[in-house]
């Protein structure tokens, strides 16, 4: 947990320093040992004049809302966001706002299905069990392909984590008890716990949960109505993979959507018709290490972005300067605007004069 806490606390923060800034960091407490560790080592190694760490819960977090600042960043989920965004608007602050939500991925037939699923795999359950705001939420393919896709799945996850992956070094703890209980009932739900085709073991006291894969959900199940963030895949089974982008666009937008295919109709059409707040192809999340691409979300999975180059001008504000010297003092600019004046007036816009006189203007 606490690589992926660093990241998300500290990245943001090198664009705000380099921007000119000073900055206040409220970790979150949903990781306290981390929140510490970020506390004890800001405070050894960086000027308090300028950074600080602020630690605590919801009392914490509601008195800096309180105060009146340049910019407010957050990561997290959408009903916080929604009380950030609130408190924000009230000294017109403007905000950034990384949310998440339910990521989907598209598999289609004719790919190399073992590297589909190791790549599937590597960022639901090799990114701390699911607990990232990109890893995939959920599948969707084709009926006649779902159960293909569901024995490979199996055989990559065993071979990466064992017959027992609850006892793998390499599967993450649920980061606390009431996450824990949250993923157990999305999976304990009538309308879900007969569609568990693999995993769904779990051991409360060392907050362990397999990987588990689940196949023909129903879509008003509570599984697919909120971001899962745990390591739950359920997969959706469509007739056609073009069905797919009906699906994905009739839910709110994700922070990112992902499509495995050797089609370039279908590479064009998901591009063009999906809307998220970043895509991958034949990958996923790895977009998400890519400096030179912004990150961030788009309606309900966030506003703005940053990460390299995005997160400097994130937190900058592009202020505009004119210079001018009291040379050429064109009469034409000031009243009373008669016929004449206006004559010239349009005459010079209609040959694009004004451009080259305003050019010598600002020189």
């Amino acid at each position: 947990m606490c690589k992926s806490f660093l990241v998300l606390c500290l990245d943001p923060v090198v664009g705000a320093i380099a921007a000119g800034n000073a900055v206040v960091i409220k970790p979150s407490e949903m990781a306290p040992a981390s929140s510490s560790l970020v506390a004890r080592l800001i405070a050894e190694y960086m000027d308090s004049s300028f950074i600080r760490v602020v630690e605590g819960a919801a009392a914490e977090m509601s008195a800096l809302l309180e105060q009146k600042w340049d910019k407010i960043f957050y990561t997290g989920n959408g009903r916080v966001g929604r009380i950030i965004l609130a408190a924000a608007a009230k000294h017109l602050t403007p905000v950034v706002l990384e949310l998440g939500g339910k990521s989907p991925v598209i598999v289609d037939s004719g790919i190399n299905l073992q590297v589909a699923s190791r790549r599937i795999i590597a960022g639901k359950w090799g990114l701390n069990n699911g607990q990232t705001c990109v890893s995939p939420d959920y599948v969707i393919t084709t009926k006649d392909y779902a159960l293909k896709l569901v024995e490979s799945l199996k055989k990559e996850i065993e071979r990466f984590y064992g017959k027992s992956p609850l006892e793998s070094k390499d599967i993450s703890r649920i980061v606390n008890s009431n996450h824990f209980v949250r993923l157990a009932n999305l999976l304990d739900e009538d309308k879900v716990s007969d569609k568990i085709v693999y995993g769904g073991e779990r051991d409360k006291t060392k907050l362990r949960f397999a990987p588990t894969i689940l196949l023909d959900v129903p879509l008003d199940s509570l599984i697919m109505n909120e971001e899962i963030f745990g390591p739950l895949l359920p997969i959706i089974t469509v007739n056609r993979i073009e069905e797919s982008f009906r699906v994905i666009n009739s839910r709110a937008k994700p922070l990112a959507a992902y499509l495995f295919t050797n089609n370039k109709k279908l590479k064009k059409q998901f591009v063009k018709s999906v809307s998220a707040g970043g895509l991958a192809l034949n990958d996923t999340a790895l977009h998400l290490t890519v400096n030179s691409l912004p990150f961030g979300g788009v309606g309900e999975s966030g506003m703005g972005s940053y990460h390299g180059k995005n997160s400097f001008d994130a937190f900058s504000h592009r202020k505009a300067v004119l210079y001018r010297h009291f040379l050429l003092d064109i009469p034409l600019r000031y009243p009373p605007y008669t016929r004449v004046k206006q004559r010239i007036l349009k005459a010079g816009m209609s040959f694009g004069l004004w451009d080259k006189i305003r050019a010598l203007l600002v020189a």
